[in-house]
């Protein structure tokens, strides 16, 4: 015989039961894509980078083929850091990268926008071809001004009818807030590079560069009115401001908690994640001086999980997103997991 007790009992268990079922499907699944990133000269993933991206991303990596930087020596655009290839492309899911430089187009004469648009689809095409690199779709990467506006939207026309390629390009923030006066680049894709949005400060007190919502929060407002669909950028690299005497003196991105850490030549000031050396050494090359101060600014999955819920309010619900992750090839695979950013992700 069931004593009422029991009969209690087993009502309560029903009732949690039959609340988690509801609440499990009520969770929405992210629609967004997920892909990283791959920015070094050399493309070698080690096991556990070949995982995650499988894991993650499903094989889909926005690969830097090269830059196009203006040589004055020569008084032409020219091309440095062409990827090179040191295993097999395990991926078929591979979407080419080319960084310009703003100077590029600031030297270039318009017939020379369209050379470079020509040449920059014939070496694309040679490096593809050579790894047997199916590629539908380009990115371009440049921070243009009102000055090279003209000449950059010019480049990008050419090249889309040399190559017969969707094309996507890089905004930044304050390209999105004034849309009007720095146009909108014709393709068929941006993507929101939604990282370094305040200034570099050697002032221990200023909030972090890389991501901070008081900056983000004067520009996002304007993302829903922005001409072309977008896809997202986050960020997973950190780095340190060396300071000298009140300035920066240089940003170094292999130098991290760890070198920060080491209690021969640092100490911990009352700042957090700002460092100050002990004594006079070298690291890496890198002169350190006594009293040179290391601030620290970090991507963690805590930040990601602010930037992304800021953001994803201002998004359309509906449109379908690719979340990029820059970058894969220096990521301390101890700080973010799988589910790390399939949780970040799901924001979207």
């Amino acid at each position: 015989m069931t004593t009422f007790p029991h009969l209690i009992l087993q009502r309560f268990f029903f009732i949690v039961l039959m609340l988690l079922t509801a609440l499990s499907s009520c969770k929405k699944e992210s629609k967004a894509d997920a892909a990283f990133y791959y920015w070094k000269q050399t493309l070698t993933l080690n096991k556990a980078q070949h995982q995650l991206l499988q894991e993650v991303a499903q094989g889909k990596l926005y690969l830097r083929f090269f830059d196009i930087k203006w040589n004055s020596f020569a008084g032409k655009a020219h091309p440095e850091a062409i990827i090179s290839f040191k295993e097999p492309v395990l991926t078929e899911k591979i979407i080419p990268v080319i960084f310009i430089t703003n100077q590029t187009f600031e030297k270039l004469s318009p017939a020379g926008v369209d050379s470079l648009a020509m040449q920059s689809n014939q070496l694309l095409q040679h490096l593809a071809k050579a790894q047997k690199i199916n590629y539908q779709q380009v990115q371009f990467d440049c921070d243009w001004t009102l000055g090279t506006k003209e000449k950059y939207f010019r480049f990008l026309k050419t090249f889309k009818v040399l190559s017969h390629k969707q094309l996507e390009a890089t905004i930044r923030l304050h390209q999105i807030k004034y849309q009007v006066r720095t146009g909108i680049p014709p393709v068929d894709k941006g993507v929101l590079m939604f990282y370094n949005m305040g200034k570099l400060s050697p002032d221990p007190k200023d909030p972090n560069s890389i991501y901070n919502p008081e900056d983000a929060a004067t520009y996002i407002s304007y993302i829903p009115k922005y001409g072309l669909p977008l896809d997202i950028a986050l960020p997973l690299f950190s780095w340190s401001l060396h300071i000298r005497d009140g300035q920066i003196i240089q940003v170094y991105g292999k130098i991290g908690k760890k070198e920060l850490s080491k209690t021969e030549n640092f100490q911990p000031t009352a700042h957090k994640n700002v460092y100050k050396a002990v004594r006079s050494f070298f690291t890496g090359g890198i002169y350190v001086k006594t009293d040179d101060l290391f601030k620290l600014e970090e991507t963690d999955k805590a930040l990601l999980e602010q930037a992304a819920t800021q953001l994803a309010e201002h998004l359309n619900k509906e449109e379908q997103k690719t979340i990029i992750y820059y970058e894969i090839g220096n990521l301390n695979l101890s700080t973010f997991k799988t589910r790390d950013f399939k949780e970040i992700s799901a924001h979207f």
